[in-house]
């Protein structure tokens, strides 16, 4: 099989496709065709060198989706045919095949497609204890999305809308801005505006935002605790570097900062993530939206326009 392999850490071009040994499955195992493979910004960051508990060589993803293609003697959740989503993999997903534990491959209704599989897992997953494991945010609160046209973003809004809860988002182009528009955000702010965050006070009649999802923390925590509502809470997502706040703006608010890492989740809450993704995905209540599909022998582009500003919807290999 054909299959992106690290051998040292460093940029993008530091990928390359070679061929490997095909993969087999052990007892509760699973072996997954992959018709389509999601990129993800922990990706690059593995790729830089990280994780230094990451061994190399290696091949890199998480996210993916296919066919199964093979089962171990003890695999009781998915059968040979099956059409699935990843929530990672033993060998990683960058190839043709992904070799994962039978907990790691989760049912794709007909009507997704695979390249909207493969935009499942990190995203959804991620917003989802952002939301309501972290933040513990409930109906008819104000939420406010920073960056909701990316891949984590639009999982957020539209678990959120789902959810009943008033949803701000914000993206800094005008296509990020019409995308988050069409996915029914009842607002929706361009995050360079240099009143962007009048607006959001605006918006609530002077109280502010209950939850905020933050994907940049060192450029926005800051000013975040200035629109939180009383005892509101700032979920991080994601940071680039460090950020000097003022912590009485939390004081004055009663107001909690909560940083957030998919991989900290426990095997019981990331079953019940999972559950509850699976039948959003259903019930069409949740819709990946995928901006591009790339060539798996491009993976090194991907990463490079997956660190871009300007996010639009899921970047998607292809083998």
């Amino acid at each position: 099989m054909k299959a992106i392999r690290v051998h040292e850490f460093g940029g993008p071009e530091v990928m390359q496709l070679e061929e490997t040994p095909d993969l087999q499955p052990g007892a509760e195992q699973v072996v997954v065709r992959v018709n389509a493979i999601g990129v993800n910004p922990v990706d690059t960051y593995l790729r830089s060198g990280s994780n230094s508990k990451l061994r190399l060589p290696y091949t890199p993803g998480m996210d993916a989706a296919g066919i199964v293609e093979s089962v171990g003697e003890n695999v009781t959740n998915v059968a040979v045919g099956d059409r699935v989503y990843t929530s990672g993999a033993i060998s990683g997903t960058y190839a043709e095949l992904a070799l994962c534990e039978h907990s790691q491959v989760h049912r794709l209704p007909q009507h997704i497609s695979f390249a909207q599989g493969a935009a499942v897992n990190v995203p959804y997953a991620t917003a989802y204890r952002a939301l309501f494991q972290i933040a513990k945010a409930v109906p008819g609160e104000i939420v406010l999305i920073h960056g909701a046209s990316g891949g984590v973003g639009i999982a957020a809004l539209q678990l959120a809308l789902a959810a009943g809860m008033t949803v701000i988002g914000t993206a800094g182009s005008e296509q990020g801005r019409y995308l988050v528009t069409d996915q029914g955000a009842h607002h929706v702010l361009d995050h360079y505006a240099p009143d962007y965050l009048e607006q959001v006070i605006q918006l609530t009649n002077g109280l502010g935002v209950a939850v905020i999802l933050e994907m940049l923390a060192n450029a926005n925590l800051s000013k975040d605790l200035g629109i939180l509502a009383q005892s509101g809470r700032v979920v991080i997502i994601g940071s680039r570097g460090t950020v000097e706040i003022n912590p009485r703006e939390a004081m004055n608010r009663d107001a909690s900062i909560l940083g957030m890492f998919l991989f900290n989740a426990a095997a019981p809450e990331i079953s019940s993530i999972h559950a509850a993704v699976v039948a959003g995905l259903a019930n069409g209540t949740l819709c990946p939206v995928v901006g591009q599909e790339i060539p798996l022998a491009e993976a090194p582009r991907a990463h490079r326009a997956i660190m871009e500003p300007g996010s639009y919807g899921k970047i998607v290999l292809i083998p």
